[in-house]
């Protein structure tokens, strides 16, 4: 089976050493976390039905639907929520991708 691959280091690399009043303050920042985890949702969501359930434990309707709030519902945005999927969720994800052989 084909490991995931995902651009998942440069979400997190672009917060590399950075801090919420960083994230805050910079718009370009926000924009650019925001378009990587387009980019990271589409491509969960072009993900065979086998592999998502081969790998179950990933959570790939998130993952998904991240994206699609971001997409579709772009003033709605929360960047709270983003901020912790950036620094928090996909530094886990990353590790359990990672993983799969």
């Amino acid at each position: 089976m084909p490991k995931f691959s995902m651009p998942k280091s440069d979400a997190i690399e672009k917060v590399r050493r950075k801090n919420r009043a960083d994230f805050d303050a910079d718009e370009n920042l926000r924009l650019a976390l925001a378009y990587l985890i387009q980019i990271i949702g589409e491509a969960a969501s072009r993900v065979s039905p086998a592999f998502r359930e081969a790998h179950a434990d990933i959570p790939w309707s998130e993952i998904i639907g991240m994206r699609q709030k971001i997409v579709h519902d772009y003033l709605g945005v929360d960047y709270d929520i983003m901020w912790e999927v950036v620094t928090a969720d996909l530094p886990t994800l990353t590790g359990r991708l990672e993983q799969i052989e």
